[in-house]
């Protein structure tokens, strides 16, 4: 009598359990020092700075200072978040203040760095707006000089901090899932909001100035891995409105594990985010419309569940980004989103920008600058 052929016939491992079990509560939320909570001084305050303000007026920050070159735009922000913060058009000048342990440097790339720099010779510890920089040497100085001085250099990869990214980073540092072997990370929206705005000039809007979260948090979920090579390219869509193409994907190869993302910013019906993780003993999957409205969930040989997740990306990465770092200087530690550690993600970035421009595949770290 013949028998009915299994996946265990051919040596496959049965499919994951089809049970549901509680997902595992896991520290995913933001947390705030015990004590130390010092003046902050914030420097640019153009229009993401609004959900900077709104993350730390909810936790509970003390912000002391605002400044930018356009005073009306300063006093916008304090007068809505902070209203007794001191208000400054020029940052060498809320940089004197003593009373200002930290500062959040929000302006663009080509500007910020001189004032990083200022802002670590002046002794103050420094969250630096994403992306960090344009140069990994350029980078890997700043770092070496926050050392030199005593202070905390981070960066604002906000994306870590996202409820649905950080349970995630939370799973596989915990060993949930074992050794991560693949993560696949895809997102469809409309970009087109550029149009008329200053980031309608860079090049690469999506793998550079928007996807830096995703190289970022890819990192992250490979630890210490090192990307070994990368392979992206870049196309505008048929029906675009901004100049920059708005179709992009990258493919990055790992010893024993593969990354891909694939961004499709000129979708305009049906949007979808979408995080696919396998591990050596179990999976994490997130998908939503947006990356504001995620769900959860995780694969293991106990069975599979979702978390209740609580908050959205904006504001409580924002949260998460500046909490960390007071909790670094607090516990007198490196802060998870130092300088040095964005800068891996960053190299991924850059050589991806490379492979669009060269149709050719690059590694990780051997393009030390963004290509212009």
């Amino acid at each position: 009598m013949s028998k009915t052929t299994t996946e265990s016939d051919y040596g496959v491992a049965p499919m994951s359990p089809t049970h549901r079990a509680p997902a595992p509560k896991l520290a995913y939320k933001p947390i705030n020092p015990k004590r130390y909570n010092p003046p902050i001084g914030l420097i640019g305050c153009g229009k993401i700075t609004r959900i900077h303000l709104r993350a730390y007026k909810a936790a509970g920050f003390n912000v002391a200072a605002v400044c930018d070159i356009d005073e009306a735009r300063a006093r916008e922000r304090a007068a809505e978040f902070y209203p007794d913060a001191a208000i400054y058009t020029d940052w060498r000048e809320l940089l004197k203040r003593d009373e200002l342990e930290v500062v959040d440097i929000a302006t663009h790339p080509p500007v910020r760095g001189a004032i990083v720099e200022a802002a670590i010779a002046a002794g103050k510890h420094v969250l630096s707006q994403k992306p960090f920089v344009l140069d990994l040497d350029y980078g890997e100085r700043l770092a070496d000089l926050a050392d030199r001085h005593g202070v905390k250099l981070a960066v604002n990869q906000n994306g870590r901090w996202a409820p649905h990214f950080s349970y995630m980073r939370q799973a596989i540092a915990s060993g949930l899932i074992g050794d991560v072997l693949a993560a696949h990370l895809s997102v469809h929206w409309d970009h087109n909001w550029i149009v008329g705005t200053e980031f309608e000039r860079v090049r690469h809007i999506v793998l550079y100035d928007y996807a830096i979260h995703w190289f970022d948090i890819v990192t992250c979920f490979f630890g210490e891995r090192k990307a070994k090579r990368v392979f992206a390219s870049v196309t505008p869509s048929t029906i675009q409105k901004a100049r920059p193409p708005l179709l992009g994907q990258a493919m990055i190869e790992y010893d024993g594990g593969q990354a891909s993302l694939a961004f499709d910013a000129d979708t305009h019906f049906g949007p979808m985010d979408r995080t696919y993780i396998t591990g050596s003993a179990g999976s994490l999957t997130s998908t939503g419309k947006d990356y504001q409205q995620q769900k959860v969930t995780i694969y293991t040989a106990n069975g599979y569940g979702s978390p209740k997740l609580t908050g959205s990306w904006f504001p409580v990465g924002f949260h998460g980004t500046m909490a960390e770092l007071l909790r670094s200087i607090e516990e007198r530690r490196e802060p998870e989103n130092s300088a040095r550690s964005n800068l891996r993600g960053l190299a991924v970035c850059f050589a991806a920008v490379k492979s669009a421009d060269t149709g050719e595949p690059q590694v990780p770290g051997n393009v030390r600058k963004l290509p212009e």
